[in-house]
């Protein structure tokens, strides 16, 4: 079902390629149309934030786990969309219950992609790893196993994390088309990989999990946007996950510094154009 040049689509930001006509959105908005449209739509969730040390002691925190990720083909009736972007969840801190925090949804018209969970960090009060894909695990023996992925189809676990004293090391979180990597010994484990997609009309890859922290060396964040965990008392806490792709944020190994941000989402709408 495709639309003539000029019929009126309006929100997010407007591109061609082809014989398609794309409204990217980078942040929540509105998407209108004043005809039926047969459109395919892209969704990616907020990445989770990545975990955090004890507040005082070299420790390890898991990656984020990567935003959900689901694509879908809708018909669309003449009307007004609401466009929800979801926001990264932020990076758990240095202290004993400052968990990292899930990252938010997205939602376009029946399509509801979950944000990431939260890296597992030092003993906090609240277990936020279960996400779109899951956060890491962490070094505390009580916290080593990985976060899974809920609901299923939207990505992947993390991996676990683990401690030989005094070598700790963080899982990395899930993404969107592999598990995160286990630590291994001081070494964090890695993001897991994210997905790639043409929706824009350039291949484009989303949903990657954030590296785990390591005492030795941080995990590497997975292609899609995942954040690096912190290697030791090397820089100032986990790497970000990367804006709009929804990549989890890196693990922190340091005490005093945080887990790295979750990466934003995004919301992709193509239609075909006669």
């Amino acid at each position: 079902m495709g639309v003539h040049v000029g019929t009126p689509v309006s929100g997010g930001t407007h591109t061609t390629y082809s014989q398609y006509g794309v409204k990217t959105f980078t942040s929540s908005g509105t998407f209108i149309t004043k005809v039926p449209l047969k459109c395919d739509i892209l969704v990616v969730a907020g990445g989770g934030g990545g975990g955090h040390s004890d507040g005082s002691t070299l420790r390890a925190g898991g990656g984020g786990g990567a935003g959900g990720f689901r694509t879908g083909t809708l018909t669309l009736s003449a009307q007004v969309y609401t466009v929800t972007v979801g926001a990264g969840g932020a990076g758990g801190s240095g202290t004993y219950t400052n968990a990292a925090t899930v990252g938010e949804n997205s939602i376009f018209s029946s399509i509801t992609s979950t944000g990431g969970g939260g890296g597992k960090g030092h003993t906090q009060s609240a277990d936020t790893s279960t996400g779109g894909s899951g956060g890491g695990g962490s070094w505390s023996a009580s916290r080593t196993s990985a976060g899974s992925a809920s609901p299923a189809g939207q990505g992947n676990a993390g991996g676990a994390g683990g401690d030989s004293h005094p070598i700790h090391g963080g899982g990395g979180g899930g993404g969107a088309s592999a598990v995160g990597a286990d630590r291994s010994s001081g070494t964090g484990g890695a993001g897991g990989a994210g997905t790639a997609d043409s929706i824009t009309g350039s291949s484009v890859t989303y949903a990657g999990g954030g590296g785990g922290a390591g005492t030795s060396t941080g995990g590497a964040g997975g292609s899609g946007g995942g954040g690096a965990g912190q290697s030791g008392t090397a820089g100032s806490g986990g790497t970000s996950g990367t804006a709009n792709t929804g990549g989890g944020g890196g693990g922190a190994a340091d005490g005093s510094d945080a887990g790295g941000a979750g990466g934003s989402g995004i919301v992709v709408v193509r239609w075909e154009v006669l």
